[in-house]
């Protein structure tokens, strides 16, 4: 089971290659974006089941739930089946990037929802109505009180979110038809398809910086939010 010899020639040529290299990077840019649009969308969702008294609260809360229910191959072959059209920026036969962001972000949306819920529900509402009563608008309310109080649900969520997106497979494999929007998992199950000798260790060694991207968000995390690292995901 264990290797004749031991090398780190593999990591070398993760980064000498620019198809390997360029596969985090696309990981990298497609988790980041998607990360940042679920925190604006749970954000909002959150508020308003929350802190407002909107008609249909349970089926917004439901829909926020749903794509827990999609399996990602449906999801992506419906994408190719809709956005098959002339359309250069929004076919993923010719550029995959916005619909794997939308992707990611679509099917990790929940874990931000119920972790800003979470917080929201933990916060007290009197700060805010204090501030409502001295005239802040509801924007600065929010920007000001609120959020500062629930950052740290909304980090641990952002994380959730980010990670997520970056072990993601089946949209990846499905939506990434050309080898330079390749994301990190699709790179792999390319390289080990390869008749190569070398194809396998390369694809292991990206899987191993794939781990220590997760690894190193999650320590950055904790490092901000100054607790241990058990302790940031109890939303």
């Amino acid at each position: 089971m264990l290797p004749r010899h031991w090398t780190a020639a593999n990591y070398g040529d993760i980064f000498g290659h620019s198809l390997t290299a360029s596969s985090i990077r696309n990981s990298l840019f497609y988790s980041g974006l998607s990360a940042l649009l679920d925190l604006v969308l749970g954000v909002v969702i959150a508020w308003l089941l929350t802190r407002r008294r909107i008609p249909f609260a349970g089926l917004l809360d439901a829909l926020a739930m749903l794509p827990l229910a999609l399996p990602g191959l449906v999801l992506a072959f419906g994408y190719v089946a809709g956005f098959d059209f002339k359309i250069a920026w929004l076919n993923p036969r010719d550029n995959p990037a916005l619909l794997l962001v939308i992707s990611y972000s679509v099917r990790r949306l929940p874990y931000i929802v119920r972790s800003a819920y979470a917080g929201f529900q933990q916060t007290s509402v009197t700060l805010e109505e204090a501030s409502a009563n001295l005239g802040a608008p509801p924007f600065r309310t929010l920007r000001k009180i609120t959020l500062p109080l629930v950052m740290a649900n909304l980090i641990a969520g952002t994380i959730l979110t980010f990670s997520f997106a970056m072990l993601e497979v089946s949209d990846g494999l499905i939506l990434a038809m050309r080898e330079q929007f390749f994301p990190i998992t699709k790179m792999i199950w390319q390289l080990m398809g390869r008749i190569d000798p070398g194809a396998p260790g390369v694809a292991c060694a990206l899987g191993v910086v794939g781990m220590l991207i997760l690894s190193a968000s999650l320590i950055v995390a904790g490092k901000i939010l100054g607790q241990k690292m058990g302790q940031l995901f109890r939303v």
